[in-house]
């Protein structure tokens, strides 16, 4: 099992919550008509970002992999890269540390994070220069209304 993380181009993205699961279950079919362990295929963005995470988690394969592992291992991660998204699986024990610096180097890049192994499904994207919580999954009941009421009067 494995702590997985996405970042993506915020323009690529529906607005709403349920549509972003389903275009994120649309690309993680891999269905791309190319290999997903190449960030050339990516934005500009996402290969900025590609280029700064992989200085602290590096990739498991493709062409940016290095031929030493690191002393490390838990560090190596695994990435998929498409057009609009970057996907990236970290061990369990680095979860917190990988959270972190992937929303900081989302942030730098003007990048969306999707915390895909979180109960809550957060979405983040740019705002003003900072990470802004733009939906999740949230409770269905009484709380959850009032709380969908208060976001739908900003």
């Amino acid at each position: 099992m494995s702590y997985d993380l996405m970042v993506f181009e915020p323009d690529a993205v529906p607005a709403g919550h349920a549509e972003f699961v389903h275009w994120c279950v649309q690309r993680t079919k891999w269905s791309e008509d190319h290999g997903y362990d190449d960030p050339a295929l990516s934005s500009e963005h996402l290969r900025a970002w590609f280029e700064d995470i992989i200085r602290i988690f590096p990739p498991m394969n493709g062409p940016s992999a290095g031929v030493q592992v690191p002393e490390d291992e838990a560090s190596s991660t695994d990435y998929a890269i498409g057009e609009d998204f970057i996907y990236a699986s970290f061990a369990w024990s680095k979860a917190e540390q990988a959270y972190m610096t992937v929303a900081r180097l989302a942030e730098k890049h003007q990048l969306g994070l999707f915390n895909a192994s979180s109960s809550g499904e957060e979405v983040w994207i740019p705002k003003d220069g900072r990470m802004t919580l733009v939906h999740d999954k949230r409770p269905t009941g009484v709380l959850g209304r009032i709380l969908n009421l208060l976001k739908l009067s900003k």
